[in-house]
């Protein structure tokens, strides 16, 4: 895997709780990070960019990618919220980042998915990246919105993407659920430095996970990036089993998109008078 320092790499959803993470990784990358969010990013260390961004501003996006080589696009809603709230910075924002990529020539994203795309699959199914998404809400829905942007400006305009569907990246695992879905921050940096310098990624679907000991999906259709992870959530079984168990008809214990499938619906957003 040839591998060269980026000029300028963006990373979106700075402030956030991967982009606090990635904030440090993802130096080594590239000469200069540009970092992005809606909230305030502090003032720019060695060798940063910081740029205040609303997704769903067209044309501040656009702004926000010129002069850039790569994206980790990790911006936008990371929980379930009403529609009108997902619509702006997961849908049109995932537009808006693609369609900034095309006009700036920007070659390689690596787009943030999630579970909730599939979940809606039991925990009992084992998933490959070939089998029909089932979103659990509509953060799910976004999701898998932006894995048909990543197809599609690939097919149209030959932007590669690494869409990773991330399962639960903490610090540690908070339940059972989490015992086979956890990713390290280490793991999600070296799967995305793998999805930014391995030469022909088309358009490549990962799951994001570490090297857990039981686990419900197969990267087989993502074995040309090399990950190979190196934590487990192994570490943590016996803190996680001293926890109540769940019902057996607990979300948490029957889809892998856990209680994601239940919330909502949400009321309609009401307007003064």
């Amino acid at each position: 895997m040839a591998e060269h320092k980026f000029e300028r790499l963006l990373l979106t959803g700075a402030a956030g709780g991967l982009g606090r993470v990635l904030r440090d990784t993802l130096k080594p990358m590239a000469d200069i990070l540009r970092l992005s969010d809606v909230q305030p990013l502090g003032d720019p260390q060695a060798n940063e960019e910081t740029r205040l961004c609303d997704l769903a501003d067209r044309q501040a996006v656009d702004e926000l990618v010129r002069g850039c080589d790569a994206i980790v696009h990790m911006g936008g809603v990371s929980v379930e919220r009403p529609f009108e709230e997902i619509l702006e910075a997961n849908i049109k924002g995932v537009f808006h980042i693609y369609e900034a990529a095309r006009r700036h020539g920007v070659r390689r994203v690596i787009y943030a998915s999630s579970v909730h795309a599939v979940g809606f699959y039991r925990q009992s199914e084992h998933l490959d990246a070939t089998m029909p998404t089932r979103p659990d809400g509509y953060y799910g829905l976004s999701k898998v919105y932006g894995e048909g942007m990543a197809s599609f400006y690939h097919d149209r305009y030959g932007i590669e993407t690494l869409t990773i569907r991330i399962g639960s990246s903490f610090p540690e695992p908070k339940d059972r659920r989490m015992m086979h879905t956890w990713l390290s921050g280490r793991d999600l940096t070296e799967l995305i430095r793998r999805g930014l310098f391995t030469p022909g990624i088309g358009h490549t679907i990962a799951f994001g996970m570490s090297a857990n000991k039981e686990v419900w999906w197969d990267n087989a259709r993502a074995a040309h990036l090399g990950y190979a992870p190196q934590d487990s959530s192994e570490h943590f079984r016996d803190q996680i089993e001293r926890q109540p168990m769940p019902a057996a008809d607990d979300p948490s214990m029957v889809w892998q998109g856990g209680v994601f499938t239940v919330q909502g619906p949400f009321d309609p957003v009401k307007t003064p008078g």
